[in-house]
């Protein structure tokens, strides 16, 4: 089942009401374009999906020694990773994780971040 999205619903108001007066139906052809149009925008990352690239880059350049290290590790061989919280640092390398970027290993219940092969 498919999310019922604004312009489904207004496709279906135009297809399958045929008795709607003229200026209803110019507005809802109106609103149906205005929704598109900006479902179709191209969005830039925010500055804090900026600086995590940044982030993420230099995590991926710690890690290219071969080495497994926890997010403790990694916050301490990164100096920028400082000021960051533990939490954040974590969800960083999560998103690096489910890109493919970084495997995920556990070792007697502690988590540790290799490169991928």
């Amino acid at each position: 089942m498919t999310k019922m999205t604004n312009v489904k619903a207004l496709e279906f108001v135009l297809t399958n009401c045929a008795d709607l007066p003229s200026e209803v139906t110019e507005k809802l052809n109106a609103m149906k374009t205005s929704f598109e149009k900006k479902s179709s925008a191209e969005r830039k990352p925010t500055p804090t999906q900026q600086e995590n690239m940044g982030h993420k880059q230099e995590i991926l350049n710690l890690l290219a020694d071969g080495n497994q290290y926890t997010i403790t590790d990694i916050m301490k061989g990164v100096p920028a990773l400082s000021e960051l919280s533990n939490q954040r640092v974590s969800a960083i390398v999560r998103q690096l994780t489910l890109s493919g970027e970084v495997v995920r290993v556990e070792d007697k219940r502690k988590a540790y971040f290799k490169l991928a092969d």
